[in-house]
């Protein structure tokens, strides 16, 4: 049902985080380079990449790493981490502190394609988790219609 759920709503060009749990411990350059990554995946074919987020194939999972996207135009989510639930906007996203990231990250995907923005310091779970919180740093880039980015876990 997932996948039939991502297919319907990726032409609507929404948000794909990968859900699957794993340890690790990549830092920034890791992040940086999984983005570029991702985003050359979205130029090539977005709907093919964002299922490929979801379930972390071709390399898209690894570690705690993994690419997130968003709908620019509304900020909606498609599918998420069990922390975020699909069609969840992502303006509204706060962390255990009250610190509301999801501004940040959304203010991030207004920028000129190919700006990365760094999203400094919030609190989020695992990959595939809801608890327990940890401190994270995303980078966020506009493409075309979409924001994506990769975070990594202090």
């Amino acid at each position: 049902m997932l996948r039939t759920l991502i297919i319907s709503a990726v032409s609507g060009a929404a948000l794909a985080f990968s859900s699957t749990a794993f340890a690790g411990g990549q830092g920034p350059e890791e992040a940086k380079a999984m983005l570029q990554k991702a985003v050359a995946a979205v130029k090539a074919d977005q709907t093919l990449a964002l299922i490929m987020f979801v379930k972390g194939e071709g390399g898209f999972l690894d570690g705690d790493l993994y690419p997130f996207c968003f709908r620019i135009a509304d900020g909606k989510a498609l599918a998420t981490p069990k922390a975020v639930k699909a069609g969840t906007d992502v303006k509204s996203l706060k962390d255990s502190d009250g610190n509301n990231y999801g501004l940040e990250l959304y203010a991030a995907g207004q920028k000129p394609e190919g700006e990365i923005t760094e999203i400094k310091n919030y609190k989020f779970p695992k990959p595939g988790t809801t608890e327990p919180m940890f401190s994270k740093i995303s980078f966020v880039t506009k493409v075309g219609e979409l924001a994506c980015g990769v975070g990594y876990y202090k």
